[in-house]
């Protein structure tokens, strides 16, 4: 008789069948299970799909993939957990819980995400049903911050007080939020799935990289001005990137609630996304299966039951810094919001205490949180507002500084992600202090953006500067190496930075930098900024001005090991 083969199911295939098993919303007992027996009672499935449903997942063991095998290095018996915070709107109340349990339970430190979100590491699986009901308590949640659902909805951190916008959207961002996050009905899609809502004129949440990016347009209508939305889908960054096709579509107001529920459905349906997981992506509709967006606008009209009204011309920003840091006038007579930079994110259990103290003190209570990894204070009377930067500066949270510290994103690296390569945060400091010492007068904002393996979670291809961690052998070692992409942008002349050829050791990123930029503070044309100065000069040029001497292209791909994917950050 003839044996029959048993066929391994792939990747894809064990993480479909996992999520059509089980929806982990539905199983916060077992949670609570695994925190009475420990750890070691945990079940891989748990530890390696159905956690992300709670914002928790693993945490490296601070050696990365370098570390381990198959493209993943090893777990430690504790977690990241994620807070999911809509559009970035936080109050004293919250900032001060999450200070606490950071100083209880996560070793002192959080990271501020380019989701706007809070990222908590070192977390057990004893006290984690002690945070999240702490959290549920003060109105904050962790559900849909990772896994293959709805992420954290961003929108404009300054909605509602801007003294520019167009309209306060945020509304809109928390009723989606309310719409998908923890509805049975979208606990399974393809993958991760982003959506942007704003209404600022400097596209803050990025729109260009959201699987749904909606931004603020008006127009007259029988005599009368309405506000709705432009659309975009499809963006997104990761091994791939892909800005996102705008439709031709102006979105009601009472529209945009049933048009993202059918473009998550769209995606839910997909079964062509399911087939890959490096490819189950929105984005890959258009990079993949040659979807346009005449083609997506099709789909979505039939799955709603109505045409959507052509698009208006849009205002897209054109070089602008959307950072909100300093003191701005709020549209509110007689306030303004101030804006601090967390460098590199990285915030302490002490600093969002006193943070959350000084919004009280000098204003109503209300923080928000940046795409940038920032903390902004809003509803700050005008004639107290640089009492309050003086106060930030003072807790390290800089109202100002330098464009490299303005200017640095950083994603987790190896400190604490199993995916990456390299480590991130303190180099990331290491490079901002070098660089604030050895160009004092540079005034050019710049978005320098540090990510530690190629799935860009710091976002580095729409960074001016975006490095990407490599490894290099030295001897007998690998050491950490970085490989730079540069040119990128959003908004009106969006691109994605282009790999010019030029990698290093990470102890020598300062010095090619400073290289760089002195060749463009030598060599620009009047009022010439970065992103203008890279576009007319070639690759080669560039990995010359990085080097300092002419040298050849190597591969951006070239790393020991398999490139990680389906990083969930």
């Amino acid at each position: 008789m003839a044996q029959t083969e048993t066929v391994k199911e792939t990747k894809a295939q064990r993480v479909e069948r996992l999520k059509r098993e089980k929806n982990p919303w539905e199983a916060l007992d077992e949670v609570r299970g695994f925190a009475r027996t420990g750890f070691d009672s945990i079940p891989s499935e748990w530890l390696g799909t159905y956690f992300r449903w709670w914002g928790v997942y693993t945490q490296g063991d601070g050696a990365g993939v370098v570390g381990g095998k198959g493209g993943e290095g090893k777990a430690l018996p504790c977690f990241m957990l994620r807070i999911r915070i809509p559009n970035g709107i936080l109050n004293s109340l919250q900032l001060r819980t999450i200070a606490e349990l950071t100083r209880r339970h996560a070793r002192g430190i959080a990271d501020l995400t380019v989701r706007q979100n809070i990222q908590l590491h070192w977390v057990t699986i004893e006290t984690l049903p002690e945070i999240l009901e702490a959290l549920w308590q003060c109105g904050l949640n962790t559900m849909g911050a990772c896994g293959d659902v709805t992420r954290n909805v961003t929108g404009c951190p300054v909605a509602g007080v801007d003294a520019d916008e167009i309209c306060d959207a945020s509304p809109l961002a928390l009723s989606a939020t309310q719409m998908l996050a923890g509805n049975p009905d979208f606990y399974n899609l393809p993958r991760k799935f982003k959506i942007s809502i704003t209404g600022c004129r400097v596209w803050c949440a990025y729109p260009e990289i959201n699987d749904i990016g909606l931004t603020a347009v008006t127009r007259t209508l029988n005599g009368k001005p309405e506000t709705g939305f432009s659309l975009r889908v499809g963006g997104g960054l990761s091994a791939e990137p892909h800005l996102a096709a705008r439709l031709n579509a102006f979105v009601q107001w009472n529209q945009v609630e049933p048009v993202i529920k059918g473009i998550a459905e769209l995606f839910r349906e997909s079964t062509q996304l399911r087939e890959h997981r490096e490819r189950a992506r929105l984005k890959f509709l258009f990079l993949k299966h040659g979807w346009t967006a005449d083609d997506f606008q099709k789909e979505l009209e039939q799955r709603v039951g109505f045409h959507l009204d052509p698009a208006l011309s849009e205002h897209a920003p054109a070089d602008v810094y959307r950072d909100h840091i300093g003191i701005h006038a709020q549209k509110q007579p007689g306030y303004c919001y101030v804006g601090a930079a967390v460098l590199r994110g990285r915030i302490t259990a002490e600093q969002m205490r006193n943070a959350a103290d000084l919004a009280d003190r000098f204003a109503k209570g209300e923080l928000r949180t940046t795409n940038m990894q920032n903390l902004l204070v809003v509803n700050v009377p005008r004639l107290q507002a640089e009492s309050l930067a003086k106060e930030l500066d003072a807790i390290g949270l800089r109202v100002g500084g330098s464009p490299f510290w303005r200017g640095a994103v950083a994603c987790s690296g190896t400190e604490f992600c199993k995916l990456a390569i390299t480590e991130t945060k303190s180099f990331s400091r290491w490079l901002v202090e070098e660089l604030e010492e050895r160009l004092p007068g540079f005034e050019q904002h710049l978005k320098l953006h540090v990510t530690g393996c190629p799935n860009s979670c710091g976002q580095h291809w729409i960074a001016d500067i975006g490095i990407e961690g490599k490894k290099l052998k030295v001897g007998d070692h690998m050491q950490d190496a970085y490989y730079f992409c540069l040119g990128g942008a959003v908004g009106l002349h969006q691109s994605i930075a282009r790999p010019v050829g030029y990698r290093c050791l990470a102890s020598e990123v300062p010095d090619a930098i400073e290289r760089l930029l002195r060749r463009y503070l030598d060599d620009r044309f009047s009022n010439e900024n970065l992103r203008q100065f890279f576009a007319r000069h070639g690759d080669a040029e560039l990995r010359a001005f990085l080097a300092g001497e002419v040298v050849e292209a190597v591969a951006r791909d070239l790393s020991p090991g398999r490139v990680p994917h389906g990083i969930e950050g």
